[in-house]
């Protein structure tokens, strides 16, 4: 099977996401500031932790329903209608969660790295930018099944 002509544009939109998210993050030091607020012990920090969990708790989930949603067609044998989802039983309802764990990981990861690490705030907010950025270009490269438009043309 010959790979599609649209796959390398795709892969190299996906790749303005993953290359400046990547370096961002690895030139900020993100992942070890989420580490050290992780590893944190003492009673004062211990609110640090338990936001650093929760936040990549909602992380987790937000990739979680991604691949959820990419692997409806084969899960579900029905392909997904994205732009009617409100009215989708299936759609109507993860969308709502997906949106809410985006929201509110994104947030709630600043917050713990503007309090609970030694990068301030306007750093958090770059550092977990870039960290959201590296995983939904990483996630955007996960090849999705073709979709046939169920609608009249």
């Amino acid at each position: 099977m010959a790979a599609s002509p649209r796959w390398p544009s795709h892969a190299l939109r996906q790749l303005q996401l993953v290359v400046p998210g990547g370096l961002l993050t690895y030139y900020l030091g993100t992942i070890q500031h989420i580490s050290d607020a992780l590893a944190s012990t003492d009673d004062v920090d211990s609110w640090g932790r338990t936001a650093t969990l929760a936040s990549l708790s909602l992380g987790v989930l937000t990739v979680a329903l991604f691949i959820y949603i990419l692997l409806t067609p084969w899960i579900h044998s029905v392909a997904p209608d994205f732009r009617s989802w409100r009215e989708s039983g299936l759609l109507s309802s993860v969308i709502p969660i997906l949106t809410f764990s985006i929201v509110s990981g994104w947030l709630g990861m600043t917050a713990t790295l503007g309090l609970w690490s030694s990068m301030g705030f306007p750093k958090a907010v770059v550092g977990t930018s870039a960290i959201y950025a590296l995983m939904f270009g990483l996630l955007g490269l996960i090849p999705a099944p073709r979709i046939r438009s169920q609608r009249p043309d």
